[in-house]
């Protein structure tokens, strides 16, 4: 099992908490989280040729970590572009994954960076780190210390403990204007997702 996707695995039932599951989706995650992934697979392969994006995602694991089917990253990465391409926020984050280290897809930072940012903004934590981190080395996008401080807030914000170290790197290559910019920006953020968050 990879390590980065060991972490995303553990953050499933806060990633998608705000998800209504059909009752099929429901019963192939208790199976999953129970470490029975032949009623995983079969639950969740109903789903995802149906093109529900739960579904989709939830094979995409399965084939990502060869939970009861073998290990299988073009599989995977295909089933995540399924459930990304309909905005599924977790699916986007393991998609860019994938694309960031070119596990069953060509290595891509630009659309390793597309993926983050997509999923960033539906407050996938994980994504907004490493977001932050692609802004701040100008990997996939140009080099933006104002944006990597800002995301790196975010993710602080919202429970990453080492986006704090991160983006506390910064402060020394970045004007007191920048930084309040930054500042700015990311509250801004976090006001707006806190206030659509308040509407479900």
């Amino acid at each position: 099992m990879r390590t980065v996707t060991t972490f995303f695995l553990t953050m499933i039932p806060l990633m998608l908490a705000s998800i209504s599951w059909s009752a099929d989706f429901a019963k192939g995650q208790s199976a999953y989280d129970s470490g029975d992934y032949e009623t995983a697979l079969t639950e969740w392969q109903l789903l995802a040729e149906e093109g529900d994006a739960n579904g989709q995602f939830g094979l995409g694991l399965l084939h990502d970590n060869g939970f009861g089917v073998p290990l299988d990253s073009l599989q995977a990465a295909e089933w995540y572009q399924s459930a990304a391409e309909q905005g599924h926020g977790a699916a986007q984050c393991n998609l860019a994954v994938m694309y960031e280290n070119g596990w069953g897809v060509a290595q891509s930072d630009e659309d390793a960076f597309k993926w983050y940012s997509l999923a960033a903004e539906q407050g996938i934590v994980p994504a907004q780190y490493s977001l932050g981190k692609m802004y701040k080395s100008g990997f996939g996008v140009a080099r933006d210390n104002v944006m990597a401080y800002m995301w790196l807030t975010i993710a602080f914000e919202m429970g990453n403990n080492s986006a704090r170290f991160k983006r506390d790197t910064l402060v020394s290559k970045m004007s007191v204007e920048d930084i309040a910019r930054s500042d700015d920006l990311a509250r801004e953020w976090l006001d707006s997702y806190q206030n659509l968050q308040a509407q479900y």
